[in-house]
C-alpha cells in the first residue's frame, strides 16, 4: 500500500507537469511503466485511491444525464460590443461603488463546466445548464487531465470552468478520423464532454481552462487575483494571460491586447471578460435576473464573409411571425460552412437591399445563424423579394404588425411545430431527444398537434417511423413520462403565453397553482416586477379562450402535473415570501435567498399582494416604498441575520 501510495503520488505530479504546466519531466514510457505497475497493485490490494490517476479512465456509456443544482447558481455574463457600450459599464459600476480595479481575462468558446469538491475530494462535475441546476457529466468529465482529484482545501468548493478543445487537437483528430470530421472547436469540445460514452470524451481530447470561484465555504478569497492564485495553488490549469487594471484606460489596453493574441493562441476565443477584481464590492453590486452587475464580456468584431443569396423563403415561428432567411452560396466562416443566413424581418430585407442572386455581407457571431449586413453592391442586379400577402405554408392571411408579418392561422403547422418545439426544450418540459424533426415527424405522420397528444403516445405509434428503433423509441417514450412531472415555473413557460419568458414564468409560479394564475386580475398582474400591460392582457387572454383551458385539463388527465418546490415548514421564514431590495453588507444576494430558502421561506422578485416582509439594505429604492405603502412588514439586514441565528 505504501507503493500505492507513492505511485499515485508520483504519476499525478508528472501528469501536472504534462497536463497542466505543459512541461513534462519525463518521457511517455516512463510515467506508462509506472502507470502500469500502479494498476497491478490496485488489482491485487483491491484499493483505489480517491485521486488515483487510474479513475480517469473512460468507463461503460450511461443510458442518461441526471440533473444536479448547482450550490450557488451559474450566472451568463452581460456583453458588450463596442467601447462605448464598455465605457456604460464602467459609468455603472462607478455610480454604484466608485473606483475599483478590474481583471481582464480571455473569454473561450466552450462548454461551461461546474466541478464540486468536498473535504479536499472531487464530488462531481456538472454542466452550467440553466444556471440553476445543469446535467451532471462526472464520467465524462473524469477522462480530462487538467483539474486535480484532491485539493488542500477541505472545505466545500465549486469551481468554474470552460472545458474546450485546442485547435490543434481538433486538427489532428480530424486527420485520424476522416469519416467523422468535428466541424468547429466549440461544438467538438460541447459534443465531448455531453456525450453518454465516456470513452469517446476522452479519444476527443478535450482540457478544461478554469477562470472562476463559484462558491466557497469557508470563503478565504478576497479578490479574483486571489481566485486565480488559488486555483493555480490547488493545481487547476489556468490560461497564462490575467490582468489586474486599476483604471478604464488600462482595461481597454488589455482588451486590445486579447484581440491582437487571440489569432495566435490555440484555443478558440470570442473576446474578453472584464471584472471588479474586489469581491466585497462585487456583493455590494449583486446581480440582475440574468447577469452579474460587477463583470461584462467583451465581444470582438465577429468575422465575416461574401457570398450569393440564391433564394430567400419564409419561416414561421411559434408566434406565427414571418422571419425571412436566405439561402446562400456555401462559404466558411468562423469554422463552419454556412448555407443559410438570416434578415430581422421584410423592412431589414428592403433596406438593406438584398435581392435573389444579390452578393451580400454576412457576418456569424457566437456560432448562430449567420445574419446578412447587407448587399455589396445595392441596386445592381438581381430579383426583388416580394412582400408576402398569404403564409407561404398554409395560404392563410397575413397581418402586418410594426415592422412584423404574422400568419392569422393559430392552426397553421409549422407554427404548430415550433409551439411543440418549444414545449419539449430544455428550459420548458424538457423532453430530452424530442427534436423539431421529430416533432415534425409526429406532426405529418401520427397527428401530433397539441402537448396533450404527446402524453397519449405509444411504442406503436413509433415502430414504423423511419429512423426509430427499439431504444430509441423506449427512451423517447421515457423522456415523455418524465416531463409529466415538472415545476410550475416551467409548465408556464412551456405553455408559451404571450411575453411570458422564465423570468416572469418564476415570478407567476410564486402563486403556487396554474388555477392561482388562472384567477389573477390583470391590476394583480401589472404588480409584478416583469410583467407589463401587455404581457398582463395576453395571460389575461390565454385563460378567457376556452379551448385553452380544455387543453390544459387534458394535460392533467394525462399525467402531467405542475409543482412547486415544497419549502421546509420549520425555520425563520417558513411560510413567508420574502423580497430583497437594496444591498446587504454581509452577504450577496444569491447567499440571502438561499439562506432565505433554507429557512422555509421563499425568496420573491417583486413586492405583490402576497409578500409578507421585505429585507431592506443600503440604497433600497421603489421596493421598499411600496412595501411601505401596502403595510408589508420591513426589517434590515441586522434583524434578518438575527432570525438566522447568524
Amino acid at each position: 500500500m505504501d507503493r500505492q501510495r507513492e505511485l499515485c503520488d508520483i504519476l499525478n505530479k508528472w501528469a501536472y507537469e504534462y497536463y497542466v504546466l505543459d512541461n513534462p519531466s519525463v518521457p511517455d514510457r516512463e510515467y506508462d511503466r509506472l502507470y502500469d505497475e500502479l494498476r497491478e497493485l490496485e488489482r491485487e490490494s483491491g484499493v483505489v485511491y480517491p485521486d488515483s490517476p487510474t479513475r480517469r479512465v473512460g468507463g461503460e456509456p450511461i443510458a442518461a444525464f441526471e440533473r444536479h443544482a448547482h450550490i450557488m447558481r451559474l450566472y451568463s455574463l452581460d456583453k458588450a460590443v463596442s467601447e462605448d457600450e464598455l465605457n456604460a459599464f464602467f459609468t455603472r459600476v462607478q455610480k454604484a461603488v466608485g473606483e475599483v480595479a478590474y481583471t481582464v481575462e480571455y473569454k473561450y468558446d466552450g462548454l461551461t463546466v461546474c466541478l464540486t469538491y468536498e473535504n479536499g475530494a472531487f464530488v462531481r462535475a456538472t454542466t452550467r445548464g440553466n444556471g440553476v441546476e445543469g446535467e451532471d457529466v462526472t464520467a465524462q468529465v473524469l477522462t480530462i487531465q487538467s483539474f486535480p482529484l484532491t485539493i488542500s482545501y477541505q472545505g466545500t468548493l465549486e469551481v468554474r470552468g470552460e472545458a474546450v478543445i485546442r485547435l490543434s487537437a481538433l486538427e489532428k483528430y480530424n486527420a485520424e478520423h476522416p469519416d467523422e470530421q468535428l466541424k468547429n472547436a466549440r461544438n467538438a469540445a460541447a459534443g465531448a464532454v455531453r456525450n453518454l460514452d465516456p470513452k469517446v470524451t476522452k479519444t476527443r481530447n478535450p482540457e478544461i481552462l478554469f477562470y472562476d470561484i463559484n462558491y466557497m465555504s469557508p470563503n478565504v478569497l478576497a479578490s479574483q487575483e486571489e481566485a486565480i492564485a488559488f486555483l493555480k495553488r490547488e493545481g487547476f490549469k489556468t490560461f497564462p494571460f490575467f490582468k489586474v487594471c486599476k483604471t478604464p484606460d488600462e482595461v481597454q489596453t488589455a482588451v486590445d491586447e486579447i484581440e491582437i493574441e487571440r489569432k495566435k493562441i490555440d484555443v478558440l476565443t470570442d473576446g474578453a471578460v472584464i471584472k471588479v477584481n474586489d469581491l466585497s464590492v462585487r456583493d455590494k453590486m449583486g446581480y440582475t435576473d440574468k447577469f452579474p452587475r460587477y463583470a461584462i464580456a467583451f465581444k470582438f468584431e465577429a468575422e465575416e464573409a461574401e457570398t450569393t443569396v440564391k433564394k430567400v423563403f419564409w419561416q414561421i415561428g411559434r408566434t406565427g411571425k414571418l422571419t425571412p432567411l436566405a439561402e446562400v452560396e456555401a462559404v466558411e466562416l468562423a469554422g463552419a460552412t454556412v448555407r443559410r443566413a438570416t434578415l430581422n424581418n421584410y423592412g431589414d430585407l428592403t433596406r438593406k437591399g438584398v435581392k435573389v442572386g444579390s452578393r451580400v455581407l454576412i457576418r456569424r457571431s457566437n456560432e448562430v445563424i449567420p445574419e446578412i449586413l447587407g448587399a455589396l453592391l445595392e441596386g445592381e442586379g438581381g430579383v426583388p423579394v416580394e412582400k408576402p400577402k398569404k403564409c407561404p405554408e398554409c395560404g392563410s392571411e397575413v397581418k402586418e404588425v410594426g415592422a412584423n408579418l404574422f400568419c392569422t392561422n393559430e392552426e397553421c403547422p409549422p407554427r404548430v411545430v415550433q409551439k411543440l418545439t418549444h414545449y419539449c426544450s430544455k428550459n420548458a418540459a424538457d423532453v430530452e431527444g424530442m427534436s423539431e424533426a421529430t416533432l415534425k415527424l409526429l406532426y405529418d405522420e401520427r397527428n401530433v398537434r397539441k402537448f396533450s397528444d404527446l402524453y397519449a403516445l405509444t411504442e406503436e405509434d413509433f415502430k414504423d417511423l423511419e429512423g426509430f428503433k427499439e431504444k430509441k423509441i423506449k427512451n423517447l417514450l421515457t423522456a415523455i413520462e418524465n416531463s409529466k412531472k415538472i415545476p410550475l415555473d416551467r409548465f408556464l413557460y412551456a405553455l408559451g403565453m404571450g411575453g411570458i419568458g422564465r423570468v416572469a414564468a418564476r415570478d407567476l409560479a410564486e402563486f403556487g397553482s396554474v388555477e392561482a394564475v388562472k384567477n389573477l386580475t390583470f391590476e394583480e398582474l401589472v404588480a409584478l416586477e416583469n410583467v407589463g400591460d401587455i404581457t398582463a392582457n395576453a395571460i389575461r387572454s390565454y385563460f378567457e379562450n376556452a379551448e385553452n383551458i380544455a387543453e390544459l385539463d387534458r394535460l392533467f388527465s394525462r399525467g402531467v402535473t405542475p409543482f412547486v418546490k415544497e419549502k421546509k415548514a420549520t425555520g425563520a421564514f417558513a411560510g413567508q415570501i420574502v423580497v430583497l431590495t437594496g444591498s446587504l453588507n454581509s452577504l450577496s444576494r444569491a447567499e440571502a435567498q438561499k439562506l432565505i430558502e433554507d429557512a422555509g421561506g421563499t425568496a420573491a422578485s417583486s413586492v405583490t399582494g402576497k409578500t409578507t416582509l421585505v429585507v431592506a439594505g443600503e440604497s433600497a429604492g421603489s421596493k421598499l416604498e411600496k412595501a411601505k405603502k401596502a403595510g408589508i412588514s420591513v426589517i434590515g439586514e441586522e434583524e434578518f441575520l438575527k432570525r438566522l441565528g447568524r
